[in-house]
Parts: C-alpha cells; structure tokens; sequence
C-alpha cells in the first residue's frame, strides 16, 4: 500500500498532536498542519481462522502502516508495504510483559503511523488489552477497540458443543494461571470453560471432582481450534488426564466441562467435514486455482497450488498482430476465446496497440465457458454464445450455428489458442461452413520444479489427494515432481484427463461427471464422505488418506 493511500484512509480517525491554547507556537501559527500523532486499533484477531475477523478489522487491517501481531500466522494479515512487529516476545526471545507490551504500542504509535495491534479472540477478553490500551492513554494517544470472537466461545462451536441449553444457562470461563483455583464456584452443574489447561488438566479435574462434580462429567478438549488441524478429545472428568496423556494433547486447546459436551454427538459439523483436514495439491496458480480452493475449503480440505505451466507469448508475434489488425479491419465475423489465456493475451495486444473493447463493435464474441465468458465480460463485452451444455470445445461446436451466406456477410472465425489446444474445434468450425484462422496467442511451458520440501510430500504420501483439471497437468506435474504417492487420492475433471493419469500409472478414484472446477471438487467431498462413513460403519477411527499404517494400499 503506497505511503499517500494509507494516508487517505486514516485522516478521519487519526488526531493532531495537541499544541497548547496560548502557546508562542499557537499563537505564531494557528492555521498550521501540525504533526499528526499515530492512532492504535486493538484488533480482536479471533482464535484462528481467518475469515472469523469482522469487517471493522479487516478496514483498519488494510489501512495500517504498522501491524503488531501475536502469533506468527498473523503475519499472513498485514497488507503489502505495512511494518510486521512480533508484539509477544522481545529481541532476545523472551516472553513480553503486558507493560512492556504498551510501551512496544505507544513507540510505534509515536512515529505518527497508523497502528493496529492484533490480538488472539477478543482484545478485552483474557488479553492484554486493557493494559496496552492503558499505555496508550498515558501517552495522549487515540485507540479504538474492535472486537473479535473469542476462543471461549469460537473453539466449543466449532466443536460443535453449545455452551448453553434450555436446561444448561449458566456459562463460568476461567482462565488458568500461576494462581491456585478455588473450583468451589464451580461445583454445581453450570458448564465450565477453561482455558489454557493443557498442562494443568490432571489438577482442574481433581478440583471439580473434589468441589462436588461427579466423576463421569463428561469434558470436551479442543485443540487448535477453527482451523483444520482442530482435534477434539471426549472424555470425564475421573479419565480424562490419561486420556489426554495418551493423546499427546498439546497446547493451545479449549476445555469444556459439562452436559452440554454431550450434544457433541449430534452437533458435531466441522470435524466431520468430507474432507476434513485434507492436503490437497492443486497443480495450477494459486489465481487460477481459486474458485476450485474455495470450493474445497467448504469441504473441510486446505489446497496448497504448484504451477505447472507457465504461459509465455508466441514464437512468432506477427501473427497475432496480423489477426488484430484484421479484427480491426473487419475481417472476422467471429472470435472464439477457449480460454481465460487466450483473453488475457489479445487484451494485452490490444493495449499494445492503443485499443479497446470498442475493436470488437459489430463483432460476434464466443467463449467455451463459464470462466471465459467472465473475463470477457469483465473486459466490458457480452458474449453472444457461450455453450449450453458441456462446458468445453465440443460443447461449443454443438450451440455453434452454421455458416449461411444469406445472412452471414463474413465467413472468417478469429480463433486465438494455446499452441497446444486441439484441433477439434478447427475441424468443427470447417465442417460447418466456416473459415478459420487458427492463431497461437500464447505458448504453455512447463513450469519450474516445485520446492524439494513439496517434491518429497508429492512422492511420500504427505498429500491426502491431487486434483488434475488437464491432461498437461497430469504430464506437467509428474515431469517437474514425479508421481504422487500411491495411497494418495487421485481425482480428474473429465475422462481425458483420467486416461492419461493411467497412462502415467496413477490409479483414479475420482472422476468429475461434468468438467467443471466446482463439479470435480463436489466429485471428491462425495468420495471423502462415503470413505468416512465406511470406516465409522467398519467401527475404526476416521483418518486421512495420508494417516496410513506402513505397507498400506488406497481404498478402492
């Protein structure tokens, strides 16, 4: 973010440095711009996931010159140009005090920059907050508080444990610290939230046991909470220390104590996601890949994108700027755009050329889908035909209408591709009576290796599937990264490209009905759910595909 749009942004809440009524310096220049003083937003950062911060933070986010987080993921938050300062711990490592803390806030503050402070849940809620704010007010400088959700309440959701019922009201949170906890408070049947008790769960269940809670008080331990790796250990109160020491369950987690744990069984909905804590390899651009990553988010599943292709211009420009100066000239009837790529590059020699989108007036404009047709539109053209079955060359070939001299003046198609796009269309578009002038807009190379971290994941089994959206990925990616694990899933978006996944000796499990980004994703929660319930019927624990025992094979 530029210094001048920061700026912008922060005008309305950021307040002059006061210069006191009377002074020399008030009186010689009252009308002068004084040094503006920094203004701190303490930013409720939520427990984990991301998408839980509300708007108001993401604005201030965006909007900061400086951004002091407390957690290393919360790095990923601070916009492009904004400062990044570890606000939990000091230049020797060590923990941060809260004092010290809000001296790290007012110094940054002071320097006139915009500062948000990012704290984990709620800045007001077993925070440091209040503290750092305090800092802030005896410095004389501005803050707001914007909340977040907390942990307390986040992670049991997400859990799928309600803290409250029709014939549970009463909700206590406590905190463990370096203080002994009296849990006499706690003796009754209200639920019980602890934080932070990890380490300390043997001593807080032989508390509540010995103020009066029975034994067999069922308790929910939630670790990492609101993300993926979330994991969620049922227990009592009389078992849950070992069953927690057996577990290997480690901190940061949330502890719940109470009936209410009980409606786990039914209410359960994040945890038990198809494809819940999958790795998926997306072998596209993270910019290409997005709608499909969304799409798999929703399914419980975390994408990580390695390219392997890379889109580079023709060999031979010219005859590019043959077709758009013909285009220009009004040579073509049609222009048939088979790709997002196959946009962006006759955009780009538009702009070359001092065009616009007015080039195409009295042209027809074809796209081979739904993602084409959206940036030619976003393009400010409206395609006049976009297939209305099949998604795809073939699909476009069957709504394409045949040359008619009568009403058609020109009988040319501008047809702009990838050097290796199929001829199918071609040939298509010559049977029905058009004239076609095939040009390579752009060259698709194999992109470079992946880091060696991911190569070994690819050949180790560490991704629970990959998703193939094209047969160039499946040759693309098994050239630059060799052929994924055996016991990872295999998922492709049509037939095509399941054939060549064979013919590289991987064993598909998936097949997307319709070659569709979004249909492929729904094709492979499909598989993860009957996969889960197949292990839950079979009476074992639900793992990933990457959780194998050694000498373990897929599941058909």
């Amino acid at each position: 973010m530029s210094t001048s749009t920061a700026t912008r942004k922060r005008k309305a809440s950021e307040p002059e440095q006061a210069v006191p009524a009377g002074s020399a310096a008030a009186d010689a220049t009252p009308d002068a711009v004084r040094r503006p003083v920094g203004h701190v937003s303490f930013v409720g950062a939520g427990p984990g996931d991301a998408d839980l911060l509300t708007l108001r933070a993401k604005e201030l986010i965006d909007a900061a010159d400086v951004v002091i987080i407390e957690s290393p993921e919360q790095a990923a938050l601070a916009p492009e140009g904004a400062e990044v300062v570890d606000g939990g711990h000091g230049e020797d490592g060590g923990v941060l005090t809260p004092s010290a803390r809000g001296r790290l806030v007012v110094k940054h503050a002071k320097s006139g920059k915009n500062v948000v402070r990012l704290l984990v849940g709620d800045p007001f809620t077993f925070a440091t907050g209040p503290e750092e704010a305090q800092a802030c007010d005896k410095a004389n400088i501005s803050f707001e508080i914007v909340p977040g959700i907390s942990s307390a309440t986040a992670v049991p959701a997400y859990a799928g444990i309600p803290l409250t019922s029709r014939s549970h009201r009463e909700v206590a949170v406590v905190r463990m610290g370096e203080t002994k906890v009296d849990w006499t408070p706690y003796a009754g049947d209200q639920t019980v939230v602890i934080l932070s008790a990890v380490n300390t769960i043997k001593d807080v269940a032989n508390g509540l046991m010995e103020a009066g809670r029975a034994p067999e008080t069922p308790v929910a331990m939630t670790r990492v909470g609101t993300t993926t790796e979330q994991s969620t250990l049922v227990s009592t109160l009389e078992k849950v220390a070992a069953d927690a020491k057996a577990a290997k369950m480690a901190p940061p987690a949330v502890t719940v104590v109470g009936d209410v744990v009980n409606l786990r069984e039914t209410l359960s909905w994040f945890e038990t996601k198809p494809l819940f804590g999958w790795r998926v390899l997306v072998p596209r651009t993270k910019e290409q890949a997005a709608t499909l990553a969304n799409r798999l988010r929703s399914y419980g599943a975390v994408s990580e994108e390695v390219p392997t292709i890379s889109v580079e211009p023709p060999r031979n420009p010219q005859q590019m700027d043959k077709a758009v100066r013909g285009l220009v000239e009004g040579r073509y009837e049609w222009v048939a755009f088979t790709s997002v790529n196959a946009v962006k590059a006759v955009r780009e020699k538009f702009d070359e050329y001092g065009l616009d989108a007015r080039a195409f007036s009295g042209l027809k404009v074809a796209a081979v889908g739904e993602k084409t047709a959206e940036a030619i539109t976003a393009w400010g053209i409206r395609p006049d035909l976009v297939p209305s079955g099949e998604q795809s060359a073939r699909g476009l070939l069957e709504d394409w209408p045949p040359y008619d001299e009568l009403l058609d003046p020109i009988n040319r198609v501008f047809l702009p591709r990838a050097d290796i796009a199929t001829e199918a269309l071609v040939a298509g578009l010559v049977e029905l009576g058009w004239e076609v002038d095939d040009v390579t807009a752009y060259r698709t190379v194999r992109a470079a290796p992946p880091p060696a971290p991911t190569r070994e994941a690819i050949k180790t089994g560490k991704f629970d599937a990959v998703v193939f959206t094209s047969s160039s990925t499946v040759r693309n990616l098994v050239g630059i990264a060799g052929k994924p694990h055996a016991t990872t899933v295999i998922a492709c978006i049509g037939p095509a490209t399941a054939q060549t996944a064979e013919e590289h000796g991987l064993r598909v499990d998936v097949v997307a009905p319709t070659p569709s980004a979004e249909v492929l994703a729904d094709a492979l929660a499909d598989f993860g759910a009957k996969r889960r319930l197949a292990m839950i019927e079979a009476g074992d624990p639900v793992t990933k595909p990457s959780q194998r025992t050694k000498g373990s094979r897929r599941r058909s």
